[in-house]
Formats: structure tokens, C-alpha cells, sequence
């Protein structure tokens, strides 16, 4: 990310409405390595290739915000494999982790990973260092620390179903999981903190929230979130839920979140007045039906009503509900683009 991203994210967080509306989009392997050209075992067994996908999509498009910038990822794999998951990996489908609890009464037997030495988690870090220089030559730097949220990371090494049954029927052993993968968490942030002191803020990926009631989430989900973004003292604390968001849209700020991707089926209207005014939002065209989907001329239309949907344009980043996903083209992006120039001139 560029400094200049960087300062025009940090101002709409603080209330300073841009001159022209700001883009910005996460990015990452369901839909750099189609874009690109190559397979995802190609994505991510290359370094090289990473790195090449990553630069052609920032040199290609200099005007977007790209989240999180040169993200080093092995999609859900990433922090499974620390504790030890099978990972599958083939050529064009995304890797998946295996389940490694059969019940959550094992989860006090379940040991906490060191983020230095365990899983995919070192080649992450050593992925980001070895390229450093080449990032830093292209103008950008590293901003965040990632990690996938603690019911993520949960439901990959047992069953979504099963954690979800888990909170109800052993909620004693349910924390037990929770407080080791928090744990291990705050650890893994703080490691990345410490290689690269430009990273100034979190990203928190958890879709898990969306699947749960209030309850719930005030016990399973609000306080193990903010004691990963309370890792270390960033400007920018990034959540991503993009299932159901309106559950966890009035907790955000008391999770410590300032920055919130959420579904498309949730309008800029309805996310604002449940989130409240001080955090900002990141949406929320729909992603697959019409950013993949659409025709260049659909993208610019369902963009031109995205942004004439709500009124007050404070605190927005524009974009998709949830990830780039697979199969967006260059076309639809500028198409994007152009909607958003048109209107704000």
C-alpha cells in the first residue's frame, strides 16, 4: 500500500470526507491467480509468481486501495495449519484444512502454536521478507497484520455445525478452544508487528459472526475479537464478516473495530445506522452477481445506485460486499471506476 493510501484511509476513518470518492477492494487467491493468468498452485507454491500477480494488479490499477496489500496467504490454510490440519491443496479449487477435533470436550488437549516455527506461518512471514525490498521499489509498504477471527479458525478444526451445537451444549469448553486460538492469534499479530514496524493496522477475518445470535456473540465472539485488535496500539482495526453483518454491526466499536467489509445484502443505509457513525464501511456491491457477473454496463449502473443509496458519504471506502471474488474482469473494474469518477464530478 502507498503512503498516500495509507493517509487517504487514516482521513475517511477520521471523519474527512475525500474530494473524490476512494476504491478499495481486498484482494487475495480466489481471485489474483485467474486474474493473472496462472493456476492457484501456482500462486501459492511461487513466490515469484505472488509477487508478480500482486504488482501487475496495483501497477495495472494505481487509483484502487488494494486490502491488505501484498497479502502473504495460503487461504484457509494459513492458520489451521499451525495446530497441526491436513491441508489439501489442487490446482484451480481453493486449499481446504481437515477437521483435527472430533468433540469439543478434546479441546483442552489442543496445543497452542508458536507462530515462528508452526504450519504455513513462517513461509507467510518469510514470504513478506524476502520481498520487501522489491515491495518497498514499487512505492508500497506493509500495513497490516492478518489473521482469520478466532471462530474462523474454530470452525476449521472442528465443524462449523459442530462449534455452533458446542456454544449451546459446552460452553465451558467452547471458551477453553477460544482462549488458545486467541492466544495464538495475538501472538501471530504480534510477530508480524515486530518484522515489519510500518504495519499500523489489523485485519480480522471472521464470517463465523454472522452465523450466530446476539447472545452468542456477546459471549463467543465480542471479547476474543478485541483482544486481538488491543494486539498492539493500530490506527486501522479492519474487520471482515461478510455473511449476515447486521448482528455484529452494533458491537463493532465496543470490539474495537473502525473499519467494517460486510455482505451486499446489507444496504449502506442499514449498516449505518446500526454501526453508527463512527466506523467506516467498506461495501457493498454484490460481488459475485454483479462485479464477476455483470456486464461493464450492469457495474457502472448497480455502481451509480450503490452510491446514490445513502446521503451522508463520510466514512465509506466503495466496494464489493466481502472479497474480490473469482472471475472479475479488468473491464468490470474500470467500469467501477468510471461510475464513481462520473459522480463525483
Amino acid at each position: 500500500m502507498t503512503n498516500i493510501h495509507w493517509q487517504e484511509i487514516l482521513k475517511i476513518i477520521n471523519g474527512e470526507t475525500p474530494s473524490s470518492p476512494l476504491a478499495g477492494f481486498i484482494i487475495d487467491s480466489p481471485w489474483l491467480p485467474g486474474w493473472y493468468g496462472i493456476t492457484g498452485l501456482q500462486y501459492y507454491s511461487s513466490g515469484r509468481h505472488w509477487f508478480n500477480s500482486n504488482l501487475k494488479a496495483i501497477q495495472t490499477f494505481p487509483e484502487i486501495v488494494f486490502l491488505p496489500g501484498f497479502w502473504s496467504e495460503y487461504g484457509m490454510c494459513s492458520e489451521p495449519s499451525a495446530f497441526g490440519a491436513k491441508m489439501v491443496f489442487t490446482e484451480y479449487n481453493l486449499p481446504h484444512a481437515d477437521r483435527i477435533l472430533t468433540d469439543i470436550s478434546e479441546a483442552g488437549s489442543l496445543q497452542e502454536p508458536n507462530p515462528k516455527t508452526d504450519g504455513l506461518l513462517p513461509f507467510i512471514l518469510q514470504r513478506l521478507v524476502d520481498y520487501h525490498p522489491e515491495i518497498q521499489q514499487a512505492g508500497h509498504e506493509i500495513r497490516f497484520a492478518v489473521a482469520r477471527g478466532p471462530l474462523n479458525i474454530a470452525s476449521f478444526l472442528m465443524g462449523t455445525t459442530e462449534l455452533m451445537m458446542a456454544m449451546i451444549m459446552d460452553p465451558e469448553n467452547t471458551h477453553r478452544l477460544l482462549e488458545i486460538i486467541t492466544r495464538f492469534s495475538v501472538n501471530w499479530i504480534q510477530l508480524q508487528k515486530e518484522t515489519f514496524n510500518t504495519i499500523e493496522g489489523i485485519l480480522v477475518l471472521d464470517d463465523i459472526v454472522g452465523f450466530i445470535g446476539e447472545n452468542e456473540l456477546r459471549e463467543f465472539a465480542t471479547p476474543y475479537i478485541k483482544r486481538i485488535f488491543t494486539s498492539f496500539e493500530s490506527k486501522v482495526n479492519f474487520f471482515h464478516n461478510d455473511a449476515q453483518g447486521l448482528i455484529c454491526a452494533p458491537y463493532l466499536y465496543e470490539m474495537g473495530v473502525n473499519l467494517f467489509n460486510f455482505s451486499f445484502e446489507h444496504s449502506l443505509k442499514d449498516m449505518r445506522e446500526l454501526a453508527g457513525t463512527d466506523i467506516t464501511l467498506l461495501g457493498n456491491l454484490p460481488p459475485r452477481d454483479v462485479m464477476a457477473a455483470g456486464t461493464p454496463e450492469q457495474v457502472y449502473e448497480e455502481t451509480r445506485k450503490m452510491y446514490n443509496s445513502i446521503d451522508d458519504k463520510s466514512r465509506i471506502i466503495w466496494s464489493v460486499g466481502g472479497g474480490m471474488p473469482q472471475g472479475v474482469s479488468s473491464e468490470n473494474i474500470r467500469a467501477f471506476l468510471s461510475a464513481l469518477s462520473a459522480l463525483s464530478t
